[in-house]
């Protein structure tokens, strides 16, 4: 059910337990959408909730892992590369489904588009042994990390 009463979301109920949608307060006003003759919402749901893939981050001991929730989109559709030494980018695509003139669409809330991100990684990463997996639309990105020496302190006697 939404929150958010029907004068300010002119398009649903308050009691219709179908709505999902958040009410944008920025809705009407000019932007750069409108100077491209591109109405917001329709340009919202081809790019702007895919485009920004949400990625964690997270350190252990041994590696540097990243996690991807890419549902729908298959391994052959994303692409982790690593560039200028040390950058991490991870990109793909999720295309939108063929119409076919026969079907009459209700809602269409799946987001599709392309997506890249990009990471600096640290110093002590093993850029040459990047992993990579997909599981269940799941990317998981490994980046080993060296071991951290650590220095042998030696006693220097002083003399005098």
């Amino acid at each position: 059910m939404s929150l958010i009463p029907s004068t300010f979301n002119r398009n649903r109920s308050i009691f219709d337990p179908f709505s999902l949608d958040v009410w944008d307060p920025f809705r009407d006003f000019p932007s750069v959408f409108s100077e491209l003759s591109i109405p917001r919402s329709e340009f919202a749901k081809e790019t702007e909730e895919f485009a920004n893939a949400r990625i964690d981050w997270k350190e252990t001991p041994e590696a540097h892992v990243f996690k991807a929730d890419l549902p729908g989109v298959k391994k052959e559709e994303v692409k982790v590369e690593v560039e200028d030494g040390r950058v991490l980018y991870i990109s793909g695509e999720r295309r939108r489904e063929k119409e076919e003139k026969n079907d009459t669409w209700h809602r269409v809330e799946r987001s599709s588009g392309q997506f890249r991100r990009s990471f600096r990684l640290p110093e002590n990463s093993k850029v040459d042994q990047v992993k990579a997996s997909m599981e269940n639309g799941v990317l998981t990105v490994t980046v080993p990390k060296e071991e951290v020496k650590t220095l042998d302190v030696k006693a220097v006697e002083i003399s005098g």
